[in-house]
């Protein structure tokens, strides 16, 4: 007996072994495109915030008129500007103070060019004569900058 159920399933056929093979090839070319893409966009984010190099070139405390203030100049030795977002403050490194407010910059967009660029930020803070201060700035690209100095 034959059934019109055997039928059916005999006349179904799958996809050719060219028609398989095309379909692999496609989606193998997708997948690398997409690969592709993604390591050129994370490395081209990664190397814009590694081509910024920060460094303290002077800390100066000062009494001006009566107000006392924190000069720190820094410079950027590396390929990419960088932009200080954040300054941090205080006696002792595992304890700094974000510093909203009594900040300048010079420049004042807060920009710190490449090669070589430099930017004084100046603090109005209370310090004292042999004290040890911290400090930390903090860019844009979310780099860090900490050292320490002791006041004069």
């Amino acid at each position: 007996m034959y059934s019109p159920l055997k039928r059916v399933l005999r006349s179904k056929k799958g996809i050719s072994p060219i028609l398989a093979t095309l379909l692999l090839i496609v989606i193998a070319v997708a997948a690398v495109i997409v690969t592709y893409a993604w390591v050129m966009t994370f490395t081209t984010s990664q190397t814009g915030q590694a081509g910024a190099i920060l460094g303290e070139v002077n800390t100066r405390f000062y009494d001006d008129s009566g107000t006392l203030k924190i000069e720190v100049t820094l410079i950027n030795s590396g390929s990419a500007n960088a932009k200080i977002s954040k300054v941090y403050f205080g006696i002792s490194s595992g304890n700094l103070q974000e510093l909203a407010s009594g900040v300048t910059y010079d420049p004042t967009t807060k920009i710190v060019s490449a090669n070589g660029g430099t930017i004084k930020i100046t603090m109005t803070q209370t310090w004292s004569s042999g004290t040890h201060y911290y400090f930390k700035f903090v860019t844009e690209a979310g780099q860090t900058l900490p050292f320490d100095k002791i006041a004069p």
